[in-house]
């Protein structure tokens, strides 16, 4: 049978700033990410189940995307944990988020393809991830490249 792939496109707005960085983005400052995940595998093919011909319900999709990702990163203000004025920040911020890697958009792919594929189904696998920083800035990730 064929290997399809299916993407969905999600929104979040997140603050970063990055520690020891040599420009503007050492400071807090924030981005309206637009994500896009795509899921490759083969549709259903049973025709009694009310999924058959899909690869993955997008709902269900939608589901893991906002659990892992959108819910916790929105509005938040991500700092890596090494940063020397994260205790500062704790004082003046309510959300933030401390991340193992500095938390660049690069990054961040990699940690949300680790995420969604711990999530699906043994059949199913990320494919790529697209992620947005800016109108006309992204990272992406491929499966086949890692």
């Amino acid at each position: 049978m064929s290997r399809i792939r299916i993407t969905k496109e999600f929104n979040f707005e997140m603050a970063h700033a990055l520690h020891n960085y040599d420009g503007l983005c050492k400071n807090i400052h924030g981005h309206s990410y637009k994500l896009y995940v795509t899921i490759i595998g083969e549709p259903l093919d049973e025709k009694d189940n009310p999924k058959n011909g899909m690869v993955m319900d997008f709902g269900h999709l939608k589901k893991i995307v906002n659990q892992e990702i959108v819910k916790p990163l929105d509005h938040a203000l991500v700092i890596f944990e090494h940063d020397d004025r994260i205790d500062e920040m704790r004082k003046i911020f309510d959300n933030i988020l401390s991340t193992p890697s500095q938390p660049t958009c690069e990054n961040l792919v990699i940690d949300f393809a680790e995420k969604i594929n711990k999530k699906l189904s043994a059949d199913l696998e990320v494919y790529s991830i697209r992620l947005y920083e800016t109108a006309t800035s992204y990272a992406e990730w491929y499966a086949s490249d890692n």
